[in-house]
């Protein structure tokens, strides 16, 4: 039983992340061949993300780690594990954007649907279905992000529509915050530090993004 509680987040995860990915496979217009290819680079990505969690959790508990190895294999991930993990995956994107291997826009714009189906997904399957964890309010947000990236997604270009996405979600995220104790991110406490982070990056972009546009 405690096996099957300590699998079920995992198996939730990929059903989510896996409808997510079918999802965009239907609703693209993308060529077979460009689907297959962001869809690859997707799942490589998610991968990394997953392995990174594990290996921040094993870096977070390192002196359990060396008396117990097992104890903090199947002792559950914290934030910690996973602020170092999307870290990580960031960083390896970033390095992979730069040397040509994969075109940041484009991904950007396949990955955004994908997010955002396998988090829905996620916190419909905790909420309805299995009847436990989960938050109505992130719900709804997550809920409301979708219905407006099908609104606007043909009427903003690729960069101002990611960066809008991203700052509404900063912004619900801490009125989530205002009237709750906390807020889970694929089950994963997430801290207001994080989401400021979050925030401030996207308004430097759209700043800078402004800027540009001015000295042109």
């Amino acid at each position: 039983m405690a096996l099957i509680s300590k699998l079920i987040p995992i198996g939730v995860f990929a059903l989510s992340f896996a409808g997510g990915i079918l999802f965009f496979y239907i609703t693209s217009d993308l060529s077979k061949n460009n689907k297959k290819i962001h869809i690859e680079q997707m799942v490589s990505e998610l991968i990394n993300v997953v392995i990174f969690i594990w290996i921040g959790k094993i870096l977070t508990n390192l002196k359990l780690f060396i008396q117990d190895p097992l104890a903090v294999l199947a002792y559950p991930s914290d934030s910690q594990a996973f602020y170092l993990a999307i870290l990580i995956s960031g960083i390896i994107l970033f390095i992979n954007v730069k040397r040509g291997k994969i075109n940041a826009v484009p991904f950007m714009k396949a990955f955004i649907p994908v997010i955002l189906v396998a988090s829905f997904l996620y916190e419909f399957i905790y909420l309805v279905w299995l009847q436990t964890g989960g938050t109505i309010g992130y719900f709804i947000l997550i809920s409301l992000l979708l219905i407006l990236y099908y609104i606007v997604h043909d009427q903003l270009p690729d960069k101002l529509l990611f960066i809008m996405l991203l700052v509404v979600w900063s912004v619900g995220v801490f009125i989530l915050y205002s009237i709750q104790p906390f807020v889970t991110v694929f089950g994963y406490i997430i801290a207001p530090w994080f989401v400021w982070l979050f925030f401030t990056i996207n308004i430097v972009i759209i700043l800078r993004k402004r800027d540009r546009r001015g000295r042109n």
